[in-house]
């Protein structure tokens, strides 16, 4: 993917912060699916924090956060690939930002 010859902008809904390192992955998707013009579910969770290589770490509690999103009506949640959990919700797993693109592709 490339993004040198975009502008990129970064909204969070109310001003939120995003210190959260469990972000990061939600806001790679957010820009792949624009980049390549196709929209990610709402009913789908991204978990994980991107490393300075694109490399996509795991992120603490992550069966506690897959607990909740699926009370909360999640179907589908990307997480990193050297997460070890169970979770009732379908997890799809992600080692690298390019894993992620090629998931936008298919």
């Amino acid at each position: 993917m490339r993004f040198s010859d975009q502008d990129v902008f970064v909204n969070v809904t109310g001003g939120l912060r995003l210190i959260e390192p469990a972000t990061d992955m939600a806001v790679v998707a957010a820009l792949t699916s624009s980049l390549l013009d196709k929209p990610v579910s709402g009913k789908t969770v991204f978990l994980g924090e991107v490393g300075l290589g694109g490399e996509i770490r795991p992120v603490s509690s992550t069966e506690r956060r897959l607990a909740e999103a699926k009370r909360l009506g999640f179907e589908r949640a990307f997480v990193s690939a050297s997460s070890t959990m169970k979770s009732e919700i379908s997890t799809v797993a992600i080692a690298h930002v390019s894993d992620l693109a090629h998931q936008f592709a298919a």
